[in-house]
């Protein structure tokens, strides 16, 4: 029987899912009740999540919107709860309705229980998509 991934072997395979935007497969990852929070959502965007139906309607078009080509710099900060990392990241692609680059840098607070994911805080800057071209730097609103 196999182990289930730790909370940043978890997280890093989900990045290489969004790599080979394979959606479905990133929304596996996630617990049934899981919650995707954006604290600093500007307005008319989601803040809160709730279950993964709701992050995989949310997450189901972002493909088409951004096209990200790699993550160049992950930095996975381990906690004193071993369920819990901060991971600090950089995404970066183009946008594919303006074929704009994409360069987008993020703090992220993810709890992982029983292999799935049930806490995903994403701390992203909201002043990016106020940058012409930036649109659709978020999946659906």
């Amino acid at each position: 029987m196999a182990m289930p991934m730790t909370a940043a072997e978890l997280y890093r395979h989900g990045l290489r899912l969004l790599l080979e935007k394979d959606i479905p497969g990133w929304v596996d990852l996630w617990d049934e009740a899981g919650v995707l929070e954006f604290p600093f959502a500007p307005q008319g965007w989601p803040e809160r999540l709730e279950g993964r139906q709701a992050i995989a309607d949310y997450m189901r078009h972002y493909p088409d919107h951004v096209d990200v080509h790699d993550f160049p710099d992950v930095t996975i900060h381990q906690t004193t709860v071993p369920e819990t990392i901060v991971v600090e990241m950089r995404g970066v692609g183009r946008l594919v309705e303006t074929e704009g680059p994409f360069d987008m840098t993020y703090i992220a607070v993810v709890t992982v229980r029983d292999g799935r994911i049930t806490s995903y805080r994403d701390y992203w800057n909201p002043l990016a998509v106020q940058q012409p071209g930036a649109a659709f730097v978020g999946a659906d609103r």
